[in-house]
C-alpha cells in the first residue's frame, strides 16, 4: 500500500515510519519543508502528484501553552491544515487517518452506573477549555465531514523516542535530581508511539473509518507515572505530590482525560506500562548506537 504520510519528522510520524516499513508499505514522507499542511494548493498538487492509497495526518501544532496566545497559528494547522488534508484526500477517493487529542474533553471525569469515574468513550460530549484543544475539535470536525472515509483518532499523553515528551524529561531529571514534584490531580492514558504507530496502520489495512479512541490501556496520573518511569529505569529519584494549582501553566489541562473504545472494530493497546517497558528498551538502544 501506498501511503502519504504528514508530519513525517515528528515522534509519530517517524514511528509511523518505522511500522509502515515493517509491513511492507510503500512511505512518502513528507515533513514540513515537503508539504505545509496550511496551504490547501499545494496540499492537493500533493495527492495529485503522490497518488496514495491512504493518508495519515501526525503534522499538528502541540504547544498547548503557546496556543493560548497564537491562537490563529494553532488553528491554521490543527483545524485547517487537517481539513486541507482531508478534502484533499477526499478529491482522489482516498481514507485520511488524522491524529486527535484528549484535549477536545473538558476533564469533569464521565460516571459509571455506581459512581465511579470512566474513561471518556466516543459517544462522550466534548468540551475544550483551552485554545490547543479547541483547534484540535475542530480539526476534528473538518476531517469528518470531508468523507464518511476518513478516520479521527483521539489519542494522549504521547511519548516516544523521536522528539521531547515527558518520559524523556522525567528521565533526564531523574539521573540528576534526587526529587521532583509531579501533579496527582491530572488523569490521563500514557501512549507510546511505538504501539500506536501500527496500530494507526491497522486501521488503514481494515478500512476502519469515523471516531476511534486509541490510548494505552488503564490510566495514571502524571505522579504515578513518573515514579513508574524511575521505578523501571532504576533511577533513584523520589516523585514528590504537588497540585495543578501549584503548578500552574498558561493552558488548562484536563483533570480527567482517560480513553477509552466503545467500537468493537477496535483493537484496545496494550497497557501504558508494557509501552513505557518498550520506549526504555527502544531509547537504550538508540543511545548505544
Amino acid at each position: 500500500m501506498r501511503l502519504l504520510v504528514a508530519g513525517a519528522a515528528g515522534m509519530l510520524g517517524l514511528d509511523v515510519l518505522r511500522a509502515g516499513e515493517r509491513a511492507g508499505h510503500e512511505l512518502v514522507a513528507l515533513a514540513r519543508p515537503e508539504l505545509d499542511i496550511t496551504d490547501g494548493a499545494s496540499v492537493q498538487e500533493a495527492f495529485e502528484r503522490v497518488r496514495p492509497d491512504a493518508a495519515l495526518n501526525c503534522a499538528a501544532w502541540t504547544d498547548v501553552d503557546g496556543a493560548e496566545t497564537h491562537s490563529e497559528q494553532a488553528h491554521a494547522v490543527n483545524a485547517d491544515g487537517a481539513g486541507n488534508l482531508a478534502r484533499a484526500a477526499a478529491a482522489v477517493g482516498v481514507q485520511l487517518v488524522h491524529v486527535s487529542s484528549d484535549y477536545v474533553f473538558d476533564g469533569e471525569a464521565p460516571r459509571d452506573p455506581t459512581g465511579a469515574p470512566r474513561a471518556y468513550l466516543e459517544s462522550d460530549p466534548t468540551g475544550p477549555r483551552s485554545v490547543y484543544g479547541e483547534s484540535k475539535l475542530a480539526g476534528e470536525r473538518q476531517v469528518l465531514a470531508a468523507s464518511q472515509r476518513h478516520t479521527v483518532v483521539r489519542s494522549s499523553w504521547l511519548f516516544g523516542i523521536g522528539g521531547r515528551n515527558f518520559a524523556d524529561t522525567m528521565l533526564e531529571l531523574g539521573a540528576v535530581r534526587d526529587t521532583v514534584q509531579v501533579v496527582t490531580d491530572q488523569v490521563g492514558c500514557p501512549t507510546w508511539t511505538g504501539h500506536l504507530a501500527p496500530a494507526l496502520l491497522g486501521l488503514i489495512e481494515r478500512g476502519v473509518a469515523g471516531l476511534v479512541h486509541l490510548a494505552g490501556a488503564g490510566h495514571v496520573s502524571w505522579n504515578g507515572f513518573a515514579g513508574e518511569i524511575f521505578r523501571q529505569a532504576e533511577l533513584d529519584c523520589r516523585v514528590e505530590e504537588a497540585t495543578t494549582a501549584q503548578m500552574a501553566r498558561p493552558a488548562p489541562r484536563p483533570a480527567w482525560s482517560a480513553l477509552e473504545s466503545e467500537r468493537e472494530d477496535v483493537l484496545p493497546l496494550p497497557p501504558w506500562q508494557d509501552g513505557l517497558a518498550g520506549y526504555l528498551a527502544a531509547r537504550a538502544g538508540m543511545m548505544r548506537v
